[in-house]
């Protein structure tokens, strides 16, 4: 055997053995990892216990903290638009005077894959007015698209409207 062939046969047996090495590699890695599974209803729809207990906190900088930093609020008792924390801040400082306490009705959850979902249906407010003292329950029908985000579930769309028949 020449020396150049002896380094071609070296040459192939070690691209092969790296070639092994590598699909036994990729072959661990794949099956001891497994892709997240897709959140359950259940786990959907709780999160809306996250945000209803962030509420009772408050504290407007806790409940915005459950927002994507692009997320849209279109909230029950205001006209405007929220498209940013600080929009979104602004509602929460004027809805928590209200010590706002929530309960859902209806829940409709749909899980799109494992970082997105959307929980649509009914819920209603107990309100008590900051200067009287009285309550006042608010009917209404709500939206939170959710997405993962670095990890944590957050709100990217919010859509929160009252019974139009009382």
């Amino acid at each position: 055997m020449t020396r150049r062939s002896m380094t071609k046969r070296a040459a192939i047996v070690t691209a092969t053995a790296l070639v092994a090495v590598g699909t036994v590699t990729a072959g661990v890695s794949l099956a001891g990892s497994k892709a997240p599974a897709k959140p359950t209803t259940k786990q959907v729809a709780s999160l809306f216990d996250g945000w209803n207990a962030a509420l009772q906190t408050r504290d407007p900088q806790k409940v915005a903290d459950l927002y994507a930093k692009d997320a849209v609020l279109l909230p029950t008792v205001s006209n405007k638009v929220r498209t940013d924390r600080a929009g979104i801040v602004d509602y929460f400082e004027h809805f928590l005077r209200n010590k706002p306490v929530g309960k859902k009705i209806q829940t409709v959850v749909k899980v799109i894959d494992r970082d997105s979902a959307i929980d649509t249906g009914v819920y209603e407010f107990t309100l008590t007015d900051h200067d009287t003292g009285e309550k006042r329950l608010v009917k209404a029908r709500y939206t939170y698209a959710y997405e993962k985000v670095d990890g944590q579930w957050k709100i990217i769309n919010h859509h929160s409207s009252a019974m139009p028949e009382g």
